[in-house]
């Protein structure tokens, strides 16, 4: 099992990193993208952020693992590996990183996740962090989220396994996240039972919805059946990852 250090170390080298090329410490986004891999939507997201000043890190939990964007959709996207719970700790081994690094303001964090990026996102806020194995880490610490001042959560995997459906956050930045009324992995309805419980709990939800299906921001994701690109819905969650950016980190 990892500890923090060693899991931070396995990730980074395939970090793709935005942002101002210089060396003062800035707040960072840290994107967590979807069981299909890194796409390209994710690139416009990042220089989002970049423009206004702030560090984007796009991590890739498939390469250091030696996985393929097609393994990925054969094997994680069917629940079959690294689920979110898993995966979790990927999301607190980068903060406790990037919470190091002299470019990176350490009190001006955000986390963005796409639909399975989303759900490791949750499925750690329902962590206390406080025995070894939590977030599969040997070292897990709740310090490193004191800095958080944000999740962008965009169509949330909330379905079969989400921790967050019957387990309470121990963690609780503001949240923004984009809803779609077509998502065929946890319905809309499904979707606002949870927030309105998440809400009970004294979390901060604001939510944005879209008349469009899961991973709507895509392109050529209608190859599928079941998925279709929107290109308004896509230009619709760029402005509000903006604003929400904007809000918490500057």
């Amino acid at each position: 099992m990892d500890t923090m250090a060693e899991r931070f170390e396995r990730l980074m080298p395939h970090v793709q990193v935005y942002g101002p090329p210089d060396g003062h410490p800035r707040p960072a986004v840290l994107v967590f993208h979807g069981c299909g891999g890194i796409a390209g939507n994710m690139a416009m997201y990042a220089q989002v952020a970049a423009v206004q000043g702030v560090r984007v890190f796009i991590v890739d939990s498939y390469t250091p693992r030696g996985w393929s964007r097609k393994f990925g959709g054969n094997f994680v996207c069917k629940g079959f590996k690294l689920r979110g719970f898993e995966r979790s700790g990927d999301v607190l081994a980068m903060l406790w990183g990037l919470s190091r690094r002299y470019e990176v303001d350490p009190k001006r964090l955000m986390l963005a996740g796409w639909s399975h990026g989303a759900w490791a996102i949750m499925d750690l806020m329902t962590q206390e962090l406080a025995r070894p194995g939590e977030a599969r880490l040997a070292d897990p610490d709740p310090k490193p989220l004191d800095g958080v001042r944000g999740l962008f959560l965009a169509y949330p995997y909330i379905n079969f396994l989400a921790r967050s459906v019957t387990r309470p956050w121990h963690h609780k930045p503001p949240v923004f996240t984009v809803l779609t009324l077509k998502d065929h992995l946890a319905s809309y309805r499904q979707s606002l039972q949870l927030i309105k419980a998440l809400r009970a709990q004294g979390v901060s939800v604001e939510t944005m919805t879209l008349d469009s299906t899961h991973a709507f921001d895509e392109e050529g994701i209608d190859k599928t059946r079941i998925m279709r690109y929107d290109e308004a819905g896509l230009q619709s969650t760029l402005d509000a990852f903006g604003a929400f950016t904007k809000q918490v980190l500057l």
